[in-house]
């Protein structure tokens, strides 16, 4: 595994720490860690010094409070912490009108802040993804991946395996049924 999915890993571990057992320590690495990230974040988004840093405060306390609502199945730990900063600025931003608030700015800086997370979400999911369908049986597999990846329509995928529409559209949804309880998508 890389040294980014090993830290990802050891920041997930805290996170439960400071959720089941209140783990002070845990609780250090992860404020050592992602307190000064979010700081910088925020004075990217135009904040001065002292209203990061207030934010940035706020925002690790919330990570103290809410860890048990962390969830590594949706979101990476800096994810999860750099979402709960950037609600922390549309909160500020709402009790003072006057500042400017700019939120495709956010989004960049989110991308930008931990790329690396997001690009190894991005490669996890693909191949859990790519795992499921591999486990699909091959006729639900053949028409899902000729729909979603060719682009074609029911009616095309019916004339090119020579299959009546009913069929077609029952092995789309069959598949993607189980696809859902695969990816755990089933049981929200």
């Amino acid at each position: 595994m890389s040294a980014t999915g090993d830290l990802a890993d050891r920041l997930a571990e805290d996170l439960r720490a400071v959720a089941e057992r209140r783990d002070r320590r845990a609780f250090a690495r992860l404020f050592a860690h992602f307190a000064p990230r979010v700081k910088a974040y925020l004075r990217r988004l135009g904040l001065d010094d002292q209203q990061a840093e207030e934010l940035t405060q706020e925002v690790m306390l919330t990570v103290w409070e809410r860890a048990h609502q962390f969830d590594p199945q949706r979101a990476s730990p800096a994810t999860w912490i750099f979402t709960i900063a950037r609600h922390k600025r549309i909160d500020a931003f709402r009790r003072a009108p006057r500042a400017e608030f700019r939120p495709e700015e956010e989004a960049r800086e989110i991308a930008r802040e931990e790329p690396a997370y997001a690009e190894r979400e991005i490669a996890l999911l693909r191949d859990k993804l790519a795992q499921a369908i591999d486990a699909l049986p091959p006729e639900q597999a053949e028409v899902l991946r000729i729909y979603y990846l060719e682009g074609k329509s029911h009616s095309e995928i019916a004339d090119a395996l020579g299959l009546p529409l009913g069929t077609v559209k029952s092995r789309i949804r069959l598949a993607l049924e189980k696809l859902r309880e695969r990816l755990g998508e089933g049981a929200a």
